[in-house]
């Protein structure tokens, strides 16, 4: 049998390997940084990892994701966290968030604005659900956690009609949270004024003063340079 020369299909064996690890290796770099904020990965038997394989979702480190690389779980439980941290928007487009077995601070209702999508979040047993009982359909305590369940749309159940300016209409924004935004050719204060915002105004008028700036500091600084 004549040997396999340099090109056989035997030497593309480690070329297909190296790619795929690479290809690997890009994919674990591309992972949300919230997901790999706690070492370690997601128990078998968590709440997160549960939803992530009842609605046929893919586990990787702390959370759950689609296809796309959304993220619609994450599993931060005892991760020694006083505060989700800076990366914790990342996580916005959950549905479900597991935070127990943390020494979290009470007070976490900041820390929820634009998670609309959340429908059950797990916090340690002393910390209260963010917005309180009129934010959620069900808040339930156990003996290690609390689990607030259905998150509430308080636009629908405010009941205040002068809540937002008459050309605004209220969105939530978060658990016990709610924004007020201008209607299709409305905007600024109150959505008081009409017409659309002119960019081009607002970056000349930036790009007039950035250049008058610089030719005054220019200037001055020439002048020293002759002085000395």
């Amino acid at each position: 049998m004549a040997p396999r020369g340099p090109g056989g299909p035997t030497s593309l064996v480690p070329c297909a390997a190296a790619l795929l690890l690479a290809l690997g290796v890009e994919r674990a770099l591309a992972l949300p940084e919230i997901c790999i904020q706690c070492p370690g990965s997601v128990q078998n038997l968590s709440e997160v990892a549960l939803f992530c394989k009842t609605s046929k979702l893919t586990l990787h480190a702390r959370c759950c994701l689609d296809q796309k690389g959304t993220i619609l779980g994450l599993d931060l439980q005892n991760c020694s966290l006083k505060d989700p941290g800076p990366k914790f928007f990342q996580a916005h487009t959950a549905i479900i968030i597991d935070l127990q077995a943390n020494p979290l601070k009470d007070d976490l209702v900041n820390t929820f604005h634009g998670f609309t999508q959340l429908q059950t979040l797990i916090l340690p047993q002393n910390v209260s659900c963010p917005g309180g009982i009129s934010a959620w359909n069900t808040i339930t305590s156990y003996s290690d956690n609390q689990t607030c369940q259905g998150q509430r749309n308080l636009c629908n159940s405010t009941g205040d009609p002068e809540m937002c300016p008459e050309n605004g209409s209220c969105a939530p924004d978060g658990p016990g949270l709610l924004q007020c935004l201008c209607a299709d050719g409305f905007h600024g204060y109150k959505c008081t004024r009409q017409g659309l915002f002119s960019l081009i105004v607002f970056f000349g008028i930036l790009g007039s003063t950035t250049l008058s700036i610089s030719i005054l500091l220019w200037e001055t600084q020439r002048r020293k340079a002759k002085a000395s």
